[in-house]
């Protein structure tokens, strides 16, 4: 497990899963306008395991290092330099269920989109946050869509 940015400290904290999906750059955006609401710190988790095909031919893959790649392009994506709140990231390895129904133990939000980047076209729900949506700690947020949540007013 690899974590970076800010590590956890008290205080509210929203959790959102990503894993550079369209559907969780809008659960990004989400979860900053709730963490922001809510005075809580914003945890954005991106999870790899390798594949059960995995074999010697691609030890040079170092897919860690790739998840967070995606998790740092995914926030620069939807916020660009500036996120309207400090983002916490966190890169572990496990299955993206697992790893975001442990995260989510002790958070005030867990926010996931509906459909990653193994979902099928037709489906209203991906496995993953189906599964979270079924066994979470705490409250979920699945976001369907394209609506981004309003502005702020300053």
């Amino acid at each position: 497990m690899t974590s970076t940015s800010t590590p956890a400290t008290g205080g509210a904290r929203v959790v959102v899963g990503v894993d550079g999906s369209a559907s969780s750059h809008r659960a990004l955006e989400w979860g900053a306008f709730l963490a922001q609401t809510m005075g809580a710190r914003l945890q954005a988790i991106i999870a790899w395991q390798l594949p059960a095909s995995y074999g010697p031919s691609v030890a040079e893959w170092n897919p860690e290092a790739d998840m967070a790649v995606v998790l740092r392009d995914s926030i620069h994506t939807v916020f660009g330099a500036e996120p309207p709140v400090p983002v916490e990231t966190s890169v572990q390895e496990g299955g993206a269920a697992h790893v975001l129904l442990e995260t989510a133990k002790g958070a005030n939000l867990l926010v996931v989109g509906s459909r990653g980047h193994g979902g099928f076209a037709g489906l209203l729900l991906g496995s993953v946050s189906a599964s979270v949506a079924e066994h979470a700690p705490c409250p979920v947020l699945v976001v369907h869509g394209e609506q981004g949540p309003p502005p702020r007013v300053a």
